[in-house]
Formats: C-alpha cells, structure tokens, sequence
C-alpha cells in the first residue's frame, strides 16, 4: 500500500489505536513530530500512554514528560484503564514547594526566563539517558506560558524538533489549547496533527470526536470521526465510506413471508435494496417489519435488529401476538436484537456496530425501527441525509436488505414526517389509517420500487395471530392515502372484523 509521499505503509508505526491507524492508512511515520491538541478533558493523556504502552510491548524504550500532571495522577489513569506502566518511563518536571520558593526570592530576572532554560534542559538531559524511540511531551501550553512571547516560543519549540529527530525518536506534543487560541505555529512545525474534542448536547451524554487536520505526506480519511473513553482506552469509530467496501453478491428477490405482500411488490425486495416503511404511530410498521425479519430468519438468515423505541419486552410481546416466536430466533441467534439509546450513542458508533453485525456476525437482512431515534441521536439532523446515504450504501454493497422504519406526525389526514428519506430509498411503503362505517382500518399501497415492476394498488391490511392479511385493491374508494376517504362502489370489498396490528 502506498501513502501520499509514495512511502509504502508497511514502515509506518502504529499510534497504539488501530481505529486511528486505519484512518491513517497504517498508523505514524516514524522519526517524526506529532501533536495531539484539544481542550482538557478530550482525551489526549489516554491516546498518547496508547502510543506509548504499543511501543512498550514492542519492546522499545519509551519517556512521558510531564509538565502538568504528576506521575501518581498517570499512575491512576493508567489504573483505571487497566494498564501497567511498568514499561514506560515517567519523567515529572512539575514544579516542586522548593522552586517555587526560589522564584519568589529572584528579582533582577524574571523567573520565567530562567525556568524555561532549566526545564528545557532538564528534558534533553533525560532523553540522552533513556535513549527511547518514542516520547510524549505534555503539555506544550507549560512551555508557552515559561516563554511568555511567540518568537521564544516557537524557537524552543524548533529547537526540540531537531533534537529528536538527531535522535531518530517520534515524538507526540500534546496541547491542551488553553492559552493563545488560534495559534497555528504548532501546526506548522508538527508533521501531523490530530484534534480531539469533546462536545455538549442539550440532552444526553457528552459526543467525543477526532478530527486529522494534516499529515504530511500521508494520504488519511478526513472529516470528524466519533470516538469514545472506555477502560481499556479511546474507541474511535472511523467516518464510513461506503466506496471502500463492496461484496459480491447475487440480487435474488427475498420472501416477505406474505404472497400477497411479494406480488405487490413484484416479486418481493432484492439483495443489496432497502425498503423504507412510513405511517402514522401505531398503524403496523414495526409489526410487518417484524415478519419480514421472521421470514429471513426461518430461512436460516442472521438478522440484525436495532430498536431505539421500544425495549426488547415489548418486541417479544409484539411478535407473539403476530404468532411469531422471535424469542426463539433470539436466543438461537438467527435475529440479534439490540436496543440504542440515542442520548448516550454517538452516529458513528452506530455505524460501527451495523458493521460489525453485517461483517462478523454474517447479518443479511438489517432492521433499524425507527428512524426517528436516529435522528435524535444526530447532533444536528442537517447530516442526517448523508450518514443514513452512506449507511445505505455500504449496506446495499454487502447486500443486505434493509428495512428502515419512519413515523409520521398526526394519525390521521395530512401527514407529514420529520426527514425526508423516500429518495434514497430503492422502495417506499405507505400505510395508512382510514375510517369507514364507524371503523378505524388500515391501508398499504407500494408508492416507489426502483428495480422492477410493483402493484400501483392500495390494499387494506390486518396484522393478527395469523400474520399478514391483505384485502382485494379498494378499487371502491377514493381519498384512502389522504385518510378521508370516498365510497363509491357497489359493494364493500372490506376485511371481516378489526383485526390486530401493532406500531
């Protein structure tokens, strides 16, 4: 594989997060300067002990300069995440009771103007003892303050560059951004630097993101990509690209379950298309997903079903009024179930596991129920057309059938739904509630089927013990999709009884 400069990946180093160096394209050049930046708290500490421990296990001699923190505050961090730094050595250049007392006596000199030299020396002193091949320096924002002016800054900054790389050393800079916003003369320095962010919604956990803002020479998957701080370290879930992943696959038609339901849509849903089901609240989305999900299963497919509504309860208590044992498919694990919270998921998160069970755990058919969950999970809903188009992308290349669920506001007359979603969808199903003879019924039409021919009827539908029924086309009404609608036929082509349906 080659990067941006021609180099070939395999002499790259990794960064010690394998997410991070598939964004990379194979991780750091070595003999190098790098930068992490970001406010407190974003996670920068956790990434670069990550780089450190991954050479530590590669048997390489490895130094943590700390200006800020103290190494029983590293000791504890390192300790929560499960980790033992007996392979790291920490130098602490923290300013003791001592030197601060010597600063208040000196008066001819700005303290500052002698700290800086000490300091900068004692770090160089340390590196020619260790002689490690890998050294994070935190923080810069130390230094900043001890060199109280850009120019001495930048000098001493340069001035430590080319001393590691006399010492073929990469070398990780971290910068907590709190002082001189809007500099940019790290990021001229430093071979590459990588942003890390920690943002707060109005509701829900906090979104962590990385973002690679330039990497010299190397050719890196750009744009924020959403990670995480869990024991063990940073989860970093890379920004999808649908274009990098494509399978082979047949495009056969897949049962519904229902012949009648398959004859609308011309023979059923191909591999590799996605159907988007959209109604009001309670009219029977969720329950036909369901069947198709059952259909898939009982042909020995692994589904995968991702419900950010309803808990697994009452997916169960759904299914067995349909006469579906989805409890069975569970636990033999032909459907796996997974229940999203959208205030503490990130989009980017979600992608990963939609991967992970289509890559991994071999899922053909991938249910999300609903769409609405997923757009409070974003941010700002303005991305959500281009996650979910890529999303579908990547879905429709490895061939899985994807049903999307999508209520709309209101039961009944106009409705309208919260995102528009019907143009990256290959089929749209509409269902419907209508009023007749003092009676709520339910109506299905197939508005839009990009491969292929499909029934341009609207049917009446019951959900019940018995699965999916369909009446004849209501060839005797008008106005059914608008939810008011006309009689005027002769006779009432109408299924006996309510029948049984769920959201």
């Amino acid at each position: 594989m080659q990067d941006g400069s021609g180099r070939n990946s395999r002499t790259r180093i990794s960064t010690g997060n394998p997410r991070l160096d598939d964004i990379l394209g194979g991780g750091f050049d070595p003999h190098r300067l790098y930068l992490y930046e970001g406010r407190p708290g974003a996670g920068k500490t956790t990434l670069a002990l990550q780089f450190l421990l991954d050479g530590a296990r590669n048997g390489e001699r490895v130094l943590y300069i700390t200006l800020s923190e103290s190494q029983r505050e590293l000791e504890l961090v390192a300790e929560r995440h499960g980790w033992d730094l007996s392979g790291v050595e920490v130098v602490e250049m923290v300013p003791s009771e001592e030197m601060l007392e010597q600063e208040q006596e000196m008066t001819l000199l700005h303290p500052a103007e002698m700290e800086l030299g000490k300091t900068t020396r004692r770090i160089l002193d340390r590196v020619e003892q260790v002689n490690p091949t890998r050294v994070v320096v935190d923080s810069l924002s130390e230094l900043r303050l001890l060199a109280q002016n850009s120019l001495r800054y930048r000098r001493q900054v340069l001035a430590l560059k080319q001393f590691f790389a006399n010492r073929n050393c990469t070398v990780v800079l971290l910068d907590d951004m709190t002082s001189h916003e809007g500099d940019l003369q790290l990021h001229s320095i430093s071979h590459g630097v990588v942003l890390l962010e920690q943002l707060v919604i109005d509701y829900g956990a906090e979104r962590r993101r990385m973002r690679v803002i330039k990497m010299r020479g190397i050719a890196f998957r750009g744009g924020f990509h959403d990670m995480k701080i869990v024991r063990g370290g940073i989860e970093v879930y890379p920004r999808l690209v649908a274009s990098e992943h494509h399978t082979e696959f047949i495009g056969e038609y897949t049962p519904s379950g229902s012949n009648e339901l398959d004859r609308m849509l011309g023979g059923g849903l191909e591999r590799g298309t996605n159907a988007l089901l959209i109604g009001a609240a309670g009219v029977g989305k969720s329950s036909l997903t369901l069947t198709y999900a059952m259909a898939a299963a009982d042909r020995g497919e692994r589904v995968a079903l991702f419900a950010f509504d309803e808990v697994r309860g009452t997916v169960v208590a759904r299914s067995q009024a349909l006469g579906l044992d989805l409890e069975a498919a569970m636990e033999s694990g032909r459907v796996l179930f997974q229940q999203i919270d959208p205030a503490e998921m990130s989009p980017g998160e979600f992608a990963a596991i939609v991967r992970r069970r289509v890559e991994v755990d071999g899922a053909r058919m991938v249910v999300i129920d609903s769409l609405n969950g997923y757009l409070n999970a974003m941010p700002d809903g303005r991305f959500l057309i281009l996650q979910m188009h890529e999303l579908l992308s990547y879905l429709a290349q490895q061939g899985v059938v994807t049903l999307l669920v999508l209520a709309q506001h209101g039961m009944v007359g106009v409705n309208e739904a919260p995102v528009d979603l019907s143009y990256l969808s290959d089929a749209v199903l509409m269902l419907r509630y209508f009023e007749h003879a003092g009676r709520v019924r339910r109506a299905i039409s197939v508005m839009k089927k990009r491969s292929g021919y499909h029934e341009p009827t609207v049917r009446e539908f019951q959900l019940g013990p018995g699965g999916l029924l369909l009446g004849p086309p209501l060839s005797g009404f008008s106005g059914v999709l608008a939810g008011v609608p006309t009689y005027t036929g002769s006779d009432e082509p109408l299924l006996p009884g309510n029948g049984r349906a769920g959201s």
